[in-house]
């Protein structure tokens, strides 16, 4: 089991990770302009495309919906990477927090190559391409975010774990203020009270999607060219499920730890 020297020196590299964020407010904030361009040039069926996306975020935030995952192809996954089989999500209790991190990156790495590739092929038809685009790509983002929470022994079923899950999916393409605010309403999640507190903000949820929805919106700008779009379209899809599997991998990584520093205290009591 990991020593809790071991579990200091981790939260110290995910918490130099969440304060390395702040760098990318500058960026994020010119980034929003051209989807207001995006806004008043899209086609209208491209828009309700748009639309029907919230409303299927909202849709999992309650039910989890046609987006759940599979728990068993996570398995066979995890044992693939690290050697180690598991066959519940009880099992994760006595994995290594390195192992989790050694399959959540893994697991990051094969779903950049699929978003790539999906990005490039839905790219070929540029605009109209485009409304095929958008569904998968969130399939992708909430199945990616979805098995690492897995990898770390959480479970998706749970309608908490599912907000925990909308949280990463708006953290990835937060402004520095939102993420702050993102980092400190997660703190604490596995405390009942802190986490009811999250749920209540999300009876809100359309403006929890906005600022995803903002940043979706001008990475697909450039999609919309014929042709071009298979370049733009790779390179977006790529990027955005890259943060995004990061984003889920420092979150996970950071709650399981202080789970287990806060249990070793318990045992030292």
């Amino acid at each position: 089991m990991d020593s809790r020297d071991y579990l200091l020196n981790e939260l110290k590299e995910i918490e130099k990770w969440e304060k390395d964020q702040k760098g990318l407010w500058f960026w994020e904030r010119l980034t929003r302009l051209p989807f207001k361009m995006l806004d008043r040039f899209t086609p209208k069926f491209i828009q309700e495309k748009v639309g029907i996306l919230l409303d299927e975020l909202g849709s999992y935030i309650q039910t989890g919906g046609q987006y759940l995952t599979s728990e068993k192809s996570v398995f066979q996954f995890f044992e693939k990477k690290t050697g180690r089989r598991v066959s519940q999500l009880t099992d994760m209790e006595l994995v290594p927090v390195e192992e989790m991190k050694q399959a959540s990156r893994a697991l990051g790495e094969q779903r950049k190559k699929a978003a790539t590739i999906q990005g490039a092929s839905t790219g070929i038809g540029g605009i109209f391409t485009l409304a095929i685009d958008i569904p998968a790509v969130l399939a992708l983002s909430l199945k990616t975010i979805q098995d690492i929470a897995i990898i770390h022994g959480y479970d998706p079923r749970d309608k908490k774990e599912r907000v925990f899950i909308i949280k990463c999916l708006q953290f990835s393409s937060a402004d520095v203020v939102g993420k702050q605010a993102i980092l400190n309403e997660l703190s604490d999640f596995n405390n009942e009270s802190k986490s009811r507190g999250v749920i209540s903000q999300l009876q809100g949820w359309r403006e929890v999607t906005l600022t995803y929805t903002e940043s979706f919106g001008w990475k697909k700008l450039l999609q919309m060219v014929p042709v071009a779009g298979i370049v733009f379209g790779a390179f977006a899809n790529r990027s955005m499920v890259s943060d995004l599997a990061e984003t889920a991998t420092m979150l996970y990584q950071k709650r399981r730890i202080l789970e287990r520093l806060e249990r070793d205290l318990g045992e030292e009591k």
